[in-house]
């Protein structure tokens, strides 16, 4: 029988409609003193692409299960200990699914938290997953069926005016019929310090990051990466209730044998008119344009979380591009919101590649001459919220292509359409 997710969702939500895992949590509370905790997430989600990979692959329709089981047990005042492991599959995939979408059940978190709950020194160690202000030089994401998990240990102290961090960040490499493994020889250090006062009504994060990367890590040049990103992000609300977000971020060092120099940067406002909430944005990420010898200059985007940021499909990456963004907000009822979405790209450099969501070139023009506009793409998703804890969600995008991806691919009118529910406590 051909799988049907209409019918599997909805059995789901009337399985999962009386929400046991707060009363499972309710009963362990009172059993434990509060210290033990069950936390649990399945998730399933049918999509379907058309023209997939700009025309060079199958057509994708398939479903995407995703299932945690985890537990944290705080046991002392002074320590957290958490721990979950992860099943993913993607069943009539039409071959291997890649590791984006599968990994047979592993361990997913596994990490110790020292003072986790008081001001002065604290510590996480062990793999976790986390986000560093937007999430857009390290994060999480989520979307994917597998997210991603980091091997890490960090170190802070938090203050009523700051919280200064240092942190040594490893990737872990999903072996889908394997036991996940770091890899140590792609991993990010550095600080992350955030400020609570020191601009009025705003919170300032600072950062100095450093990413090396060499042939077991991943890095197929001569040679090494060594790359040193200098930052911050900045948001807050100014009068008449506008919001504003910013990130710049700096970069040189070494890729290979060249010298390396990077920049990118964004900026959000947005304000809310009655319940609806409208935000422009726009990125940029520089490229390389191969006019100076001995020198790269195409941004490296580390370890970012993109899901949303260049369009909700999730086509391109935080490298040699321009974006121009609006998200509209309409929050229908209590539990149902409507979101509208519009994309707008272009090369920032036209002989530099275009990247995907994980900074891996797609195509290049190494001439320049396939055009500069990548194309524009048209966002409509909503969810649903029935209970606490289960939620159901819809969506659809299509990208019309501008004239690079006209010149370079062969059938480039991608279109995403899904359907998902989740459920956690």
């Amino acid at each position: 029988m051909k799988f049907s997710p209409v019918v599997a969702l909805g059995a789901l939500s009337v399985a999962l409609a009386q929400d046991p895992g707060t009363e499972v949590n309710k009963f362990l509370a009172g059993e434990t003193d509060n210290r033990f905790k069950l936390t649990f997430e399945f998730r399933t989600r049918f999509e379907t692409r058309q023209d997939n990979n700009f025309g060079r692959s199958a057509d994708l329709e398939n479903p995407l299960f995703r299932t945690r089981i985890g537990a944290q047990y705080k046991a002392a005042d002074w320590l957290k200990l958490t721990a979950a492991g992860q099943d993913s599959r993607a069943p009539d995939y039409g071959g291997p699914a890649p590791i984006s979408a599968r990994d047979t059940i592993d361990l997913h978190e596994a990490y110790a938290e020292f003072f986790p709950e008081k001001k002065g020194f604290g510590a996480v160690v062990g793999r976790q997953s986390f986000n560093l202000g937007e999430g857009r030089v390290i994060g999480v994401p989520q979307w994917r069926n597998t997210s991603r998990t980091y091997d890490a240990a960090r170190v802070y102290h938090r203050s009523g005016f700051a919280r200064l961090e240092f942190l040594f960040v490893s990737l872990v490499d999903v072996k889908p019929d394997a036991f996940n493994k770091p890899r140590l020889g792609d991993r990010v250090w550095g600080v992350y310090n955030t400020f609570l006062r020191a601009v009025p009504k705003a919170t300032v994060d600072l950062y100095i990051l450093r990413r090396d990367q060499n042939r077991p890590g991943g890095f197929t040049l001569p040679g090494t990466l060594a790359v040193n990103t200098f930052g911050g992000n900045l948001m807050g609300a100014l009068p008449w209730g506008i919001r504003y977000k910013t990130e710049e971020a700096f970069q040189t060092g070494k890729n290979g044998v060249k010298e390396h120099r990077g920049f990118g940067a964004f900026g959000d406002v947005g304000r809310t008119f009655g319940t609806v909430s409208v935000s422009v944005e726009y990125i940029y990420a520089s490229g390389d344009n191969g006019k100076v010898s001995g020198r790269e200059t195409t941004f490296d985007q580390l370890y970012a979380a993109n899901h949303d940021k260049f369009g909700h499909a999730d086509l391109f990456g935080w490298r040699n591009i321009h974006d121009l963004r609006s998200l509209t907000t309409l929050p229908v009822t209590k539990h149902l919101s409507v979101n509208f979405m519009y994309d707008n790209w272009w090369l920032a450099s036209k002989t530099d590649s275009l990247y995907d969501g994980g900074g891996r070139a797609i195509v290049r023009s190494a001439k320049g001459t396939a055009g500069r506009h990548v194309g524009q793409e048209f966002d409509l998703f909503g969810t649903y919220q029935i209970v606490k804890g289960l939620m159901f969600g819809t969506g659809v995008a299509k990208l019309i292509p501008g004239e690079f991806l006209r010149n370079t691919t062969p059938n480039p009118h991608t279109l995403y359409i899904y359907l998902f529910q989740s459920y956690s406590f």
